[in-house]
């Protein structure tokens, strides 16, 4: 489900005043940190999660088996932060533009 422009502008306005919920440390993308992933993008569709101690090209690696691995769809970064948006199919809290 790939987002249009239209509703980027509108999640990254969204994901602005947020704060980070998930924190990937030294240890990268484990299980534990995985399933934090899944039951935060569950319970707030729109997340941002700080990867820690990684270059540029990891952080990118990262980004990405985070959307291969919850089907979240990237949003934005900015540092050594991230936002990813999944909606809840059985009770969405965001209603993004068509």
């Amino acid at each position: 489900m790939p987002l249009t422009k239209d509703q980027l502008k509108a999640l990254k306005k969204r994901v602005h005043h947020l704060k980070p919920v998930v924190m990937v440390g030294q240890h990268g993308l484990t299980e534990g940190v995985l399933e934090e992933l899944e039951q935060a993008l569950q319970s707030h569709e729109l997340i941002k999660v700080r990867l820690s101690g990684a270059d540029r090209e990891e952080k990118r690696a990262m980004q990405r088996e985070i959307c291969r691995r919850t089907g979240a769809e990237f949003v934005n970064d900015i540092g050594h932060v991230a936002a990813f948006y999944r909606p809840n199919p059985d009770q969405p809290k965001i209603e993004l533009p068509a």
